[in-house]
């Protein structure tokens, strides 16, 4: 696969619409568009940019999980607290926003931070980590007006009843599937 041509398309206030043409194997054109959270000049620039984390947070022996509108798809379905990190924020400084904004919780303990991973690939070049974190204190919604959020804390039995009856985000649904096979030995 070989770039050819690279055309910014829309900007939004979040997202970026690009236009990728590619010469495929095969020696034919190939017409591919994909969305980004930044604005860029060159190709160069795609992928290399930290967006956002998600976080696999737990507390007492329970998995966190949202239960959320999300309306890309129209409906609630279940995820894990994440966002996107601000200018200057630090992933710590983000997992902590964060958590408090759609959650009310705090952090008590940060057990790992994987390394950046892109989270839609097939369609983006956003980029994001996965915190593994025990949480404390007492549930609260801080969101802002746009979102749709109910926070809870679910035991396994709990999760794994959720995992196969309700829709869920993927990272959230490898997330509980690990929960459940006991990720705390890693």
């Amino acid at each position: 696969m070989k770039l050819l041509d690279f055309q910014r398309k829309l900007s939004g206030k979040y997202l970026h619409t690009y236009e990728l043409t590619y010469e495929n194997k095969a020696g034919r054109t190939k017409k591919y568009e994909m969305v980004s959270r930044r604005a860029f000049d060159t190709p160069e620039q795609l992928g290399n940019h930290l967006d956002g984390l998600s976080i696999a947070a737990t507390m007492n022996g329970k998995l966190l999980l949202l239960r959320e509108f999300r309306m890309a798809v129209n409906r609630e379905i279940y995820n894990l607290c994440a966002g996107m990190i601000e200018e200057n924020e630090t992933i710590e400084q983000c997992i902590a926003r964060e958590l408090y904004e759609e959650t009310g919780l705090q952090v008590k303990e940060i057990r790992a931070i994987l390394p950046p991973a892109f989270s839609a690939v097939g369609i983006s070049d956003v980029k994001t980590v996965i915190a593994f974190v025990e949480v404390e204190g007492e549930l609260a919604d801080h969101s802002s007006q746009n979102e749709q959020i109910r926070a809870a804390f679910y035991t396994k039995e709990e999760v794994r009843k959720i995992i196969y009856e309700e829709e869920m985000s993927d990272r959230a649904q490898i997330v509980a599937y690990q929960f459940l096979c006991g990720y705390d030995n890693c």
